[in-house]
Formats: C-alpha cells, sequence, structure tokens
C-alpha cells in the first residue's frame, strides 16, 4: 500500500512537469513583450502618457479544442494576441518615422532654394571694391529691363517729374507747416531721422520727406531702418504722382536688400508703379517674383494688393 502512494505521487510530478515548464516559457514571452511594450510607449509618447490597454481577456478567443477552464490556455491566447498588437504598432511607427523623414528632407530642400535665390540676389547687386552701387555705375544686368531703362533715363535727362526736391521752392505757409512738425530727439541720430521722415511722409510734405530719406540712405545705408527708408522714398514719389522715380526707388529697395523688413512691400508696390506707367507685362514679371520668393511669408494685406494688381495688369501667368 505504501509503495502505491509512492508511485502515485512520482506520477502526479511528471504530470505537472509540462504545465511548469510551458508556464515559465509564457512568463518570459510576457517579460518580453512588456519591455517591447514599454520601448513603443516611449516613441509613441514621449511625454510620458501611458497606454490604455485594449486587450480585454473577457474578448479573447480561445482555442479550440482546449478546456476554456485551462488559465494556461486563456494566458497564451492573450499572450498572442498582444504580440500581434505589438506588431502592428511597430510597423505603423515605422511607416509615421519614415514620412517625417521625407518632410523633413523636403523642407531643408525648399530652405535651400530660397537662401540660394535670395543669396544671388545679394550677390548680383553687391558693388565691387571701390566702386558705388548706383545707376549709373553699375552695368549689372537685372530681370526688370524696363525699371532699369527708366532709372537710366532719370540719370541722363532728367524727365518732368525727376527734378531735384532740393531746388523746390517753399512758400512761407508752407515752412511754417514744415516747421510745425516735431523733430524728435532721443539721442539715436539715426532713428531720429527715420522718425522725422515718416513724419513728413504722413503729413504729405512729400518733397521734404524724400529729402529726408536720401539723407538717411546716404549716412545709413545699412542702418536699421535703411529698408523702411528707402521703402517710403518710392510712397512718397508715387503719392505725388512719380510713378517713375518711384519705381526706381522700390526696385533698388528689393535689389540692395532683399531681406530687407520691407523688401516685399516694395516689390509689390513696385507693380502699381509699372501699372501706372502703362507697363502691366513688367508689372506680371514683379508679381510672379514676388509670389515665387515672399509668398510663403507675407502678410494677407500683401498677398491683397498683389492679387489685385495682378487683376488689374491683367496678368494670365
Amino acid at each position: 500500500m505504501r509503495r502505491l502512494i509512492i508511485v502515485a505521487v512520482l506520477m502526479s510530478g511528471i504530470s505537472f512537469a509540462p504545465a511548469i515548464g510551458q508556464s515559465n516559457v509564457i512568463n518570459l514571452r510576457v517579460d518580453k513583450l512588456e519591455k517591447e511594450m514599454k520601448a513603443v510607449q516611449r516613441k509613441v509618447f514621449p511625454g510620458g502618457a501611458g497606454l490604455e490597454p485594449e486587450i480585454d481577456p473577457a474578448t479573447v478567443s480561445k482555442p479550440a479544442g482546449l478546456p476554456s477552464s485551462a488559465p494556461i490556455n486563456d494566458l497564451t491566447a492573450r499572450v498572442d494576441a498582444l504580440e500581434t498588437q505589438l506588431r502592428t504598432m511597430t510597423g505603423q511607427v515605422e511607416q509615421n518615422e519614415f514620412r517625417l523623414r521625407k518632410f523633413e528632407d523636403s523642407l531643408k530642400t525648399l530652405r535651400g532654394e530660397h537662401d540660394a535665390r535670395l543669396k544671388t540676389l545679394e550677390t548680383a547687386n553687391a558693388p565691387a571694391a571701390g566702386e558705388e552701387a548706383t545707376a549709373a555705375t553699375s552695368p549689372v544686368e537685372r530681370p526688370l529691363p524696363a525699371v532699369e531703362k527708366q532709372k537710366a533715363k532719370s540719370v541722363a535727362k532728367p524727365a518732368a517729374d525727376t527734378k531735384p526736391t532740393a531746388t523746390v521752392k517753399a512758400e512761407p505757409a508752407r515752412k511754417a507747416a514744415v516747421a510745425a512738425i516735431e523733430i524728435p530727439d532721443t539721442g539715436d541720430a539715426a532713428e531720429d531721422a527715420s522718425t522725422y521722415g515718416f513724419r513728413l511722409y504722413s503729413a504729405k510734405f512729400y518733397p521734404e520727406a524724400q529729402a529726408k530719406f536720401k539723407d538717411y540712405i546716404t549716412k545709413y545705408p545699412n542702418g536699421k531702418k535703411a529698408s523702411h527708408a528707402r521703402n517710403l522714398l518710392g510712397r512718397a514719389y508715387l503719392d505725388e504722382g512719380k510713378p517713375a522715380l518711384a519705381s526706381v526707388a522700390f526696385y533698388d529697395n528689393y535689389q540692395k536688400l532683399p531681406r530687407g523688413e520691407r523688401a516685399a512691400e516694395s516689390l509689390s508696390w513696385l507693380g502699381t508703379a509699372l501699372i501706372r506707367l502703362k507697363k502691366p507685362a513688367d508689372a506680371c514679371k514683379v508679381y510672379t517674383e514676388f509670389n515665387d520668393v515672399y509668398s510663403a511669408k507675407a502678410s494677407a494685406d500683401l498677398k491683397a494688393r498683389v492679387t489685385k494688381g495682378r487683376a488689374d495688369a491683367k496678368c494670365t501667368n
């Protein structure tokens, strides 16, 4: 009898051995899955947000032919489902990373093209050593021949609207009105000159404003308000009814300071000046240049002005 009990105990140990071995294997699989899932969580949720479980033990199908009450079989089915979900998630992460890399590459290419375009403009218009970059001395060919011809014409033989501003004789009443414009005195000569020129322009004293802006450009060609001064010089000419001189001022601002704060605005106003000069084809070229260089960063007002200008010039391209 005693011998039979010992044999029974040994047999029961043998029958449990496979179950224990299987349990160890599943534990290893679960540990591995937990580590992989944490790694995926760190990629998908870098901020530390948790991943809600999507596997409901109650919904996991049980393998056919196995007892539904066997815990080891239920656990195996859940692990299989978890492995499948992890493979799917890993594939999605890899696809997203690939798309992100492609997007970054495209963005770098676009930035490179834009920087190269601006660098080309700056290099083409940089004056040689000891040479002043003016229309009379610079033989550099530029993309808008009509403006260059107008500039040459203005230098060679002043037209009716190119009378030197300095020779304009002001009447006593006008002198008094100009003298009433407050001259700023902040201690920053360049800033004060720019501010005073703007005040003159706002008061519609266009010849006086033009003289002040020219003086600023001469004294501070690389000042922080240089782009503003060149642009307002063109506006003062345009508002005074001198589109020829305005086109030269706007064009110079774009060509010499393409990264300036008012370069895009000058280019848009250049189109307006060319339309008033009855040169719609050249205006269309200007608007195309604007869209190529500044459209991505231009304000809504500038884009609206260019859209209206293209309609006025009947641009088709």
